[in-house]
Parts: C-alpha cells; sequence; structure tokens
C-alpha cells in the first residue's frame, strides 16, 4: 500500500475514534436524557467536546428550536444534559448556538446545576441565578450579581434570563 493511502487510512481510524469517544460520552447520553422529556421536543440541542477532542471543555450547542420554544425550553435543557453529565467534570461549558460560542459556563457550576437539577431543586431558582453565573468568552462577567430588595431582585434576574437566552439563541446574529 501507497504510503499516503496508509497515512489517510490511519487518519480516518483516528477521526472514527474520537467521533465514538463524543458519541458515547458526552452526546448520546445527553441525547437519550433529553428524549426522555417531550418538552424537549421544542427544541434541538447537541453536546460534544470542544474541537471533538478537548475533554475539559464541553460545548452545549443549540441546533435549532421552534418559533414556539421559550427560553424556559432552551434552559430545561441545560438543565437536563448538567444532570445527564453530572458524573463528568469539565474546566469549562460552552453554549454555542450552531457551532458559534456565545457564553461560557464555569465547569464546577455547570456540575452543581447538574446535581441540584438531579435532586429536585427548584427550576425557577436554578435558572433565575444561571445568568450571574454566566461569563464571556473573554472570561468577563456576562451578568451582574444583584443585591437588594427581594422583587427588585427578582424582576433584574428574569431579565437577564431573557437576555441571555436572546444573546445565546433567540437573536442568530448575537455574540
Amino acid at each position: 500500500m501507497i504510503k499516503w493511502a496508509k497515512g489517510a487510512l490511519g487518519l480516518a481510524v483516528v477521526a472514527a475514534m474520537v467521533a465514538g469517544w463524543n458519541l458515547a460520552s458526552v452526546t448520546l447520553p445527553v441525547a437519550r436524557a433529553l428524549d426522555q422529556d417531550p418538552a424537549n421536543s421544542t427544541v434541538h440541542v447537541v453536546a460534544y467536546h470542544r474541537a471533538l477532542v478537548l475533554p475539559g471543555t464541553l460545548v452545549v450547542d443549540v441546533w435549532g428550536a421552534q418559533r414556539t420554544a421559550t427560553p424556559l425550553d432552551v434552559l430545561r435543557v441545560l438543565l437536563q444534559a448538567a444532570a445527564a453529565l453530572n458524573e463528568h467534570s469539565y474546566d469549562t461549558v460552552v453554549l454555542a448556538y450552531r457551532g458559534a460560542p456565545r457564553f461560557i459556563l464555569p465547569g464546577f457550576y455547570f456540575r452543581q446545576l447538574g446535581h441540584d437539577y438531579g435532586q429536585g431543586q427548584n427550576i425557577a431558582t436554578l435558572i433565575r441565578t444561571l445568568p450571574q453565573n454566566v461569563r464571556t468568552l473573554d472570561g468577563g462577567a456576562a451578568f451582574e450579581t444583584w443585591t437588594g430588595g427581594m422583587l427588585g431582585v427578582l424582576d433584574r434576574q428574569m431579565d437577564d434570563v431573557k437576555t441571555l437566552s436572546r444573546r445565546w439563541w433567540m437573536d442568530p446574529h448575537s455574540s
């Protein structure tokens, strides 16, 4: 066999192994978990390792959402993905839209989200406090941590949830 053909065959085998590893360790477990909830039918999310080979970085990628999908639908899917991967540790979790990174979550926070959701913690609390843990792609805080009176804080947190959703997946031209 010609050397270049052997090299190409070897590269194809390695690529197949990497794809299989991603499927087995991340993509399929998340897909199975999301398929368990019929409410997720309006959202198409895929999880994978960044560049398919970086095990410390998980990507939660919204590939599509029907017009009827709400911020709650996508954020519930994020929580369910976190619960499905609760046994895994990541340094960083990238929130992407159709392959384009939009935000970052610290890996420890993603794991905590999965644990808390899996233990039945109030989904409203998990969702309204999510934005204060979201980071921009350069690592800075994407949203503020609000303090003050309960009603004012709740109002601002819910505004941040809407803004997060808009910038992550609702407006395809956001960044």
